[in-house]
């Protein structure tokens, strides 16, 4: 999988505008004072933002995340406006996303959570996608070792962003270099 390695590019046209970019964009976190980003027609209205690109053929990255994190994927189409949960990682048909907390692990596709019945004894997973076979994999990532979580089959029909939701403040996520 790691032959698939793709370096993530946050596009901070999607961008929350309480969602701070640092770091060359590699690390966002969820603070309370309001960037001053421009208005942009992709401008999630709740604490969210995407991959500057699709996804094409097989692709895998690392994520290091803090707080309460959702990491997955998306069709660019879902409605940005509106804080509502329809427009949420995970909470419409399509998207899908791992959440990630202290509490432990879940993963949501079309409002439907399932809960991963393994700590999160790590502060690193990883994310496969196998575009053309529609797989989609999360796993934890601990002392050089991957773990799966869990696997979606499913068939992709448009193309893919990779996302990442925000459910509380100081939460944080940072892409990892190989």
């Amino acid at each position: 999988m790691i032959n698939y390695f793709l370096k993530l590019e946050p596009d901070p046209n999607t961008a929350n505008r309480n969602l701070k970019l640092s770091g060359s964009h590699r690390k966002v976190r969820a603070v309370e004072d309001r960037q001053p980003y421009p208005n942009h027609p992709e401008r999630y209205d709740s604490f969210q933002l995407l991959h500057r690109y699709s996804l094409t053929g097989r692709c895998y990255w690392e994520v290091k995340w803090g707080g309460w994190v959702e990491i997955g994927v998306t069709h660019k189409e879902v409605r940005k406006t509106g804080n509502n949960t329809e427009s949420h990682l995970g909470r419409n048909c399509h998207s899908w996303s791992l959440k990630c907390s202290n509490g432990g692990y879940s993963v949501w596709h079309d409002n439907r959570e399932t809960t991963i019945p393994l700590p999160p004894s790590s502060d690193t997973v990883a994310v496969y996608v196998d575009c053309p076979a529609g797989i989609l994999s999360f796993y934890r990532v601990s002392s050089g070792s991957v773990i799966h979580l869990h696997t979606f089959n499913t068939s992709f029909t448009e193309p893919l962003f990779p996302g990442f939701r925000f459910c509380s403040l100081d939460s944080s996520v940072t892409l990892c270099e190989l």
